[in-house]
């Protein structure tokens, strides 16, 4: 049986927000180069990954808002994002 899965699409400030998250937690934290990047959206995707049988044949915009949503606290937190991210 085939599914369809989730499709996800960028929008050009989604990627720049996950881009700027990974350069400031880079910065206040230690900085791991593209491996924080790759962390940043491994987090951004957690719930998603999660949900994405319940969603399946459903379009995600990844845009600024939905980093936002899905990251903005714990990237503002030092002390969260050197443990977390």
């Amino acid at each position: 049986m085939a599914t369809e899965g989730v499709q996800v699409g960028f929008t050009e400030d989604g990627i720049a927000a996950l881009a700027r998250i990974a350069a400031e937690v880079n910065a206040s934290v230690e900085n791991i180069g593209a491996r924080r990047l790759y962390t940043v959206i491994e987090r951004v995707f957690e719930d998603l990954s999660f949900a994405a049988p319940d969603k399946s044949g459903e379009t995600v915009s990844v845009d600024a808002s939905f980093v936002d949503e899905h990251l903005g606290d714990l990237a503002r937190s030092t002390d969260l994002s050197r443990y977390v991210l």
